[in-house]
């Protein structure tokens, strides 16, 4: 009953689904009044021809980018989490597979979730960089402050609140993608078939004294050209049942062949 009870959270990634949808329909809205706008000025031009704002072009593009990075948000949030909370999604080798959904795990997408929430900070600290022009003084009321070309009104306090806080995402995204690659980082440490016991200083041993236990000091001579060969085939046969390719008793016999030509 526990484990069946993740699939409760279904129901909330639908429901992220609704919102995409309703986000495809804010998208094509703002698309048409920017379009609506661009028209109007072509139909009934000015005195002086045909005026189009380019920062009020730049400020409807900028929000239509918006909206696709949110959209983009939801979508990593909704495969992502539901693959990593709820149930596998048998995709593979499907040719539309996200390259990103073939190593996701909780860590992985945290740090993609925070790196596409610094894209949406920055995308509304651009579009207030662009709005403002001369600030009024610091601590100033909003009333104050200068008015933007959307209408809006910013103040010195306002723009750097913001900056703030867009550092403050961007600190997070650091920390989370750290934080991961040290417990990647501990993971493979941890990794079955690797010692955590000190290496005893020594001689240096080639691949051929590392199989055959021989070093090859100063005084001693050097191993025949069969001997390395039968050395290199026992090195790569161990490579093979550590794998899983090669059985311990298969394993075992070649050894004893190698061995006895040795």
């Amino acid at each position: 009953m526990i484990f069946t009870s993740r699939w409760l959270q279904a129901p909330l990634y639908l429901g992220l689904i609704v919102a995409q949808v309703i986000y495809v329909v804010v998208f094509m809205v703002e698309l048409i009044h920017l379009g609506s706008g661009v028209l109007e000025s072509f139909l009934h031009p000015g005195e002086h021809g045909i005026e189009i704002e380019e920062a009020t072009i730049m400020l409807g593009v900028l929000g239509l980018i918006d909206v696709v990075m949110i959209a983009n948000l939801l979508i990593m949030v909704i495969i992502g989490g539901y693959e990593t909370f709820v149930s596998k999604i048998h995709i593979d080798g499907h040719p539309d597979q996200p390259e990103w959904l073939s190593h996701v795990n909780a860590n992985v997408l945290k740090v993609k979730l925070a790196m596409a929430i610094i894209g949406i900070s920055s995308i509304h600290l651009l579009k207030t960089f662009i709005e403002v022009g001369d600030l009024a003084a610091r601590g100033s009321t909003p009333s104050s402050g200068q008015t933007s070309i959307t209408g809006e009104t910013y103040t010195w306090d306002g723009v750097l609140w913001q900056v703030v806080i867009h550092m403050v995402f961007i600190v997070s995204a650091v920390a989370l993608a750290w934080i991961d690659r040290i417990s990647q980082t501990a993971a493979h440490a941890t990794e079955p078939g690797q010692s955590s016991r000190p290496v005893h200083a020594g001689p240096p041993r080639t691949p051929v004294a590392a199989i055959t236990g021989v070093h090859n000091d100063a005084g001693s001579r050097e191993l025949p050209a069969g001997a390395s060969a039968a050395a290199g085939h026992l090195l790569q046969l161990g490579q093979l049942r550590d794998a899983g390719v090669v059985t311990e008793a298969e394993f075992e016999t070649k050894k004893a062949e190698l061995l006895a030509r040795f």
